[in-house]
Formats: structure tokens, sequence, C-alpha cells
């Protein structure tokens, strides 16, 4: 009998564990993996509502239709009126291949239904909606068109957004893919090394070079007792490591102002070695690096890996902006925008407004401060900066007559041999209304040759449109 009971008890407490092993995986999935699953593309649940119900449309902030549905035979067709130039924002939405973009994103919304519950499914079958909600973007239409045709057939990407709201007023990124014609172009889309079904903005991740200069410049203003000349013979020598700046040109006795001005690398990479890995690490970390963007779209986390060992030579490399930085545009345009912004970094928006089709306003994205990247006075200090590096540095070819721009230049070495050139920067500089980040991916020239033209012609195309 004893024999028995103990082997009952055994029996009962494998029992139990894996009861309670199922209840921990159960909550795991419903808790982490739930929403990843029912957000996939390819769940055929998300499916289920498109036959009944007319799917929103989506307009820019001008009222402009973008993408919109319409009776196709007993189904809904989606229609995309502008082909390639909102591929990575609007996405597709095709039964054959699933859902990217807004299109996933603001599914639910598009279709006017509520969250997945069981107590939601019931509702929808028992008083279904037909027609779903509207997405008004903050995308200007025309300023969208312009960055576009103004990187052509160059790889990279552009991102231009009001730095004290946070509005996205074009997101281009290149090569792009025509939403309209999927189906027939997917084979050739996906085998396409280009990677055209890649945003770049928020998720492609490139080496900044120079326009990380700015972070290095606030960490330096931030250092008491930091020792802000500096003699420049044209190179550095960093733990056997030899840093040299660009053409290897000496700029002599600079102060901090002068270094940014003439994007003086050896200058950077010793100041950074002598602010050190923890103080550097900290203003990246407040600039929103190393951190997960909130977005409307799904974004890649920049890094600037200063936790653990790391030496001399990597803090060096990582104050100029080489090494194992990397950066999203989209993070690159948010950092512009807060020393735009006084120090405070808004969080990055897309979606305006979701409106009934009733014509109710039911949500809206509200201006919202993420992060205190530096004190105003910080902040004011390294614009006055910026707007010497277009006066008379590496970005005059951004200047606008009777218009102050701030801006820094980026020329990055990556592994494929061909140099990124960058642009960041905002105008006018003491009233900012736009700010603006460009990539030019493995271009081969510099940031101050290729990128900051473009920004000129973009900033003045949007200064003129933008209300």
């Amino acid at each position: 009998m004893e024999k028995e009971l103990k082997r009952i008890i055994a029996i009962l407490v494998v029992v139990c564990i894996l009861f309670v092993s199922l209840i921990v995986y159960l909550s795991y999935f419903q808790v982490f993996k739930a929403d990843k699953i029912v957000k996939n593309s390819y769940n055929k649940r998300l499916w289920i509502n498109e036959e009944k119900i007319l799917r929103g449309s989506i307009i820019d902030r001008n009222g402009k239709i973008l993408a919109y549905s319409e009776k196709s035979g007993d189904a809904y067709k989606r229609v995309y009126n502008y082909g390639n130039l909102y591929s990575h924002i609007i996405g597709y939405s095709y039964r054959e291949y699933g859902k990217v973009g807004l299109e996933l994103e603001y599914n639910n919304a598009l279709l006017n239904i509520s969250e997945s519950t069981p107590l939601n499914e019931l509702k929808n079958i028992v008083i279904p909606n037909t027609e779903g909600n509207t997405l008004k973007l903050t995308i200007d239409h025309h300023i969208q068109e312009y960055s576009r045709n103004m990187l052509k057939d160059k790889k990279g990407a552009i991102v231009v957004m009001n730095p004290t709201t946070g509005e996205i007023y074009s997101m281009v990124s290149m090569p792009d893919f025509n939403s309209s014609t999927l189906k027939e172009n997917w084979n050739d889309i996906m085998e396409d090394e280009d990677s055209p079904f890649l945003n770049r903005v928020t998720s492609g991740l490139y080496t900044p070079g120079s326009v990380f200069k700015v972070i290095t410049t606030i960490a330096a203003l931030e250092t008491p007792g930091l020792d802000l000349n500096y003699n420049c013979k044209g190179s550095t020598k960093i733990d056997g490591y030899v840093l040299k700046d660009y053409g290897g040109k000496a700029h002599g006795n600079v102060n901090l102002e002068k270094a940014l001005v003439k994007s003086c690398n050896s200058y950077f990479a010793e100041k950074g070695t002598e602010i050190g890995k923890d103080k550097m690490g900290e203003v990246a970390d407040k600039f929103m690096i190393n951190s997960s963007i909130p977005f409307d779209l799904p974004t890649a986390k920049s890094t600037f890996p200063y936790k653990g060992d790391i030496g001399k030579t990597d803090i060096a490399a990582a104050s100029i902006g080489q090494g194992k930085v990397l950066v999203t545009p989209l993070n690159m345009a948010m950092i512009a925008s807060g020393i735009a912004n006084k120090g405070e970094i808004m969080k990055p928006i897309l979606v305006q407004e979701v409106i009934s089709p009733e014509g109710k306003v039911v949500d809206r994205n509200y201006p919202q401060v993420l992060s205190k990247g530096t004190d105003v006075f910080t902040a004011n200090e390294v614009k006055n900066m910026m707007v010497e590096v277009v006066k008379r540095g590496t970005g005059t070819n951004a200047r606008i007559k009777n218009i102050r721009v701030a801006g820094k230049t980026g020329t990055a070495e990556n592994s494929s041999g061909k140099t990124h050139a960058w642009f960041i920067g905002f105008a006018p500089a003491d009233e900012p209304k736009i700010a603006i980040a460009i990539v030019l991916e493995e271009d081969g020239t510099t940031g101050g040759k290729s990128a900051a033209p473009i920004a000129r012609n973009i900033i003045i195309e949007t200064l003129n449109n933008i209300e």
C-alpha cells in the first residue's frame, strides 16, 4: 500500500509540474508572443473581416487620397494612387503576400474593428461594421514627391520632420517598389540585391560618420574641466591606432566650435577618450540611441555599445561616428530635432488622426516629449556651432539666402569601401520649423558635396509649402 501511495504521489507531482509548465508557457505566450502572432501579416484571422468591410482610405495632411478600396466583383480591391511613392509608409495589403506598413500596423483602425478579444469578436459578428476608418497622415504629398525626386536613382533615405511637434512631412527610402503591381513584380523584388522592401529610414542601420560629432560635442560641453582646445596635426595615435583627418589635413590650434566646423577627426577622437565611455553613452542614451523608438511603423534600434569592456580605440572611433556605432536616419533626424527644440526630443508622428466614416476624429496622436537630450543652454550652443558649419565649414552647400541653416555633414567609411554621405540639420535656426536627415548609401562622396545641396533644396521647398 505504501509503495502504491508513493507512486500515486509521484504521478500527481509530475502531473502538477506539467500543468504548471503549461500555465507558465501559455502565460508567456499571451504576454510576450500573442501580439506578434496576431499582427503577423500571414495570420488568416486578419482577413476574416476583409470581405465584408470597405477598408478605410489613407490621406495626406491636406486630404489628398493616397490609398482607398473599391468594389471588384464580390470582393474589395485596394488601390494605391501613387505606386512607389508610399511603398515604405503605407506598404501593401494583399491576400497572397500579407500586409506591411501602415496597412498592417493600423489594420484594425482601417477596418473599424476593436482589438481582437473574444468579446469584441462576438460584437463584430453580431453588429458588424461595413466601412472602415480613414487614416490622416502628417505627410505632405508635395514634399514627399519632391524628396523622392531629389534621391533620383540613388540608394538612401530622407526624412523631414517638424522638430517641435514630431510630425513627419516626408519619409523616403530608395530603392522602393510599386505597391500597385506587387503581384506582377514579387519575384523580381524579392531577388533584388538592393533590398527594395527595406525601409531605410526606420530600419536601415548605418555608420553615421561625422554627423555623430554633435553627440560628442554635447558630451564635451557637459564634461566639467575638459580642456576644449587642441592642436590638430592631421592625425592622432591612440593605443597604437592612427586616426586621420579627412585628406590628412592639419587644422592647427582649434577650439570645440572650429573643430566641429572643420569636422576635425583627431580633435573628437582625443576628446572622446578624455570624456570617457560612460558620459558618451549617457548622452547617446538621452538622444534615443540604444532605445526602441515608439513610432507608427516598426523601427530598428540605433546602437552605441559603450557598456562592457571596450578600449580607448573603440571610444575614439565611436566619437567620430565610426567603429561600432550604427544609427537609423529617423534617429538622426530626431537628434537634429532635439537640438533645434531646445534639447527636447519629440516622439515622431506619422499618423495624425483616425477619422470615422461619419467624419469624427476617433483617435489622434498628440505631440509628446520622449526624452530630454540636453539642457536649453547646451542645445543653443550646439545650434550656433551648427550654423557656423553651414556658414563657413563643411556644410556650405546647404546655405540659403536670408535663412540661417544649422547643419552637420558626415562622410562615413563602411565595409563596402564606398562612403555613406550624410547631412543632418534644421531651419530656420532661431525658430526651427524643419529638421532633416539624409543618407546617400555607398555614394562614395562626401556629405558636404552630395547630401548638403539636397538638404538645401528640400528645406527651401518645405518652408515654401508647409504652413
